[in-house]
């Protein structure tokens, strides 16, 4: 077997490729979309029940042996640079170096159902809640734009080459957010902030940070802001706390 990068964990487990297969509810009127698709073992499963399956691989040589089935088109590229094409559904063993970033990316679209495999303990940080020890930027950015849950653990032995931690299969929903903010891109800039310094409290990080943020007068900024929540840690405020102060800040 060619030797293939560090973060390239290929899932062979049959039990659990089905199980992913099941949860992805497939008829013919789907068009999934699969990031990383390898040698094809997730690949195969999908195209016998969806209508159609956008694969997506980056090494060639891997490429090159997913053109068995008629109703899959495979696209070699990074999928970080690549545009992806339509897609209503998106089932994955996502390269876990890109699990961020490519998660993102994909939020961006409009889909009804995704159904991907992260590192567990990455897992756990999408759907972690306010005070808890995984809660924190991720935590609230993904749940900002959908529905997230941890369907189930998945064990190194389903991998080849198994990586060196437990991981997760996890359900995505977009929907609206149940909050609104006046500036998005303002708001992920603010969380990645106030995250980065975690255990100070939200008035120290704001100072600490506010050439970053574009606050020429902090401390006329953290006057318009409630005393009981930046005399707290970001990690015990809800998201809906948080989205409160940015609008101020604008």
């Amino acid at each position: 077997m060619k030797w293939y990068r560090k973060d390239q964990h290929f899932l062979v487990d049959e039990r659990v490729i089905n199980r992913i297969i099941e949860y992805g509810r497939l008829n013919r009127k789907d068009t999934v979309l699969e990031i990383g698709a390898g040698y094809g073992n997730l690949t195969e499963k999908l195209a016998e029940k969806a209508g159609k399956v956008v694969a997506v691989e980056a090494d060639a040589g891997l490429a090159a042996s997913l053109n068995r089935w008629g109703n899959v088109d495979v696209i070699i590229g990074n999928a970080l640079k690549i545009e992806f094409p339509h897609f209503n559904k998106v089932i994955s063993n996502l390269p876990y170096s890109i699990s961020s970033p490519v998660t993102f990316k994909l939020l961006k679209h409009k889909f009804e159902l995704g159904i991907l495999m992260y590192q567990y303990e990455f897992a756990k940080r999408m759907v972690a809640l306010p005070k808890s020890k995984d809660y924190g930027r991720l935590s609230i950015s993904v749940q900002y734009y959908a529905d997230v849950e941890i369907l189930e653990a998945v064990p190194r032995s389903a991998f080849v080459t198994p990586p060196e931690v437990s991981s997760a299969i996890v359900k995505l929903v977009p929907r609206p957010s149940p909050y609104k903010v006046k500036d998005e891109e303002f708001f992920m800039k603010f969380l990645r902030v106030v995250f980065s310094q975690r255990r100070k409290k939200l008035r120290n990080a704001i100072i600490n940070n506010a050439g970053l943020l574009g606050i020429t007068d902090a401390a006329g900024v953290l006057g318009k802001l409630p005393a009981e929540l930046i005399d707290r840690r970001a990690e015990t405020l809800a998201p809906e706390e948080l989205a409160g102060m940015v609008d101020v800040l604008l």
